[in-house]
């Protein structure tokens, strides 16, 4: 169902840029750029613009409808998922761990240098 919404959609995008791209500007019609008077335009005498803003109007309210059920069938769809199927432990049974005492902790035996014996002499003090 999703898939057949999806093209739905996407045909109805595709429709709409083809009707915007159709319409002309206000005053402007299809004889006028041949040096012809009104009656000869394309769409007669009355002009194009009532057949497609209508058209547009009717394409615009399907996308909005299918905007509007790809977001519910995505929001459906939507869920938790653990991908790498590890159990989560609940909030209670972390409630109950006690925490680490100073003498559970492991010990590092390696001696960590400070920053002043790294040998840094040649590096510029800021001041």
């Amino acid at each position: 169902m999703e898939q057949i919404v999806l093209i739905t959609h996407l045909v109805l995008s595709l429709g709409i840029i083809g009707l915007i791209m159709l319409q002309q500007g206000k005053g402007a019609d299809v004889g006028a750029s041949f040096g012809a008077g009104a009656s000869q335009t394309l769409f007669g005498a009355d002009g194009g613009g009532n057949v497609l803003t209508r058209a547009t109007a009717w394409l615009v309210a399907l996308f909005f409808a299918t905007s509007f059920g790809l977001a519910l069938i995505v929001n459906q769809k939507s869920s938790v998922v653990d991908d790498l199927d590890l159990a989560i432990p609940e909030a209670a049974v972390l409630q109950d761990v006690a925490p680490a005492v100073d003498d559970e902790l492991p010990q590092v035996d390696t001696v960590v240098p400070a920053a002043s014996d790294a040998g840094g002499d040649d590096l510029p003090k800021l001041d």
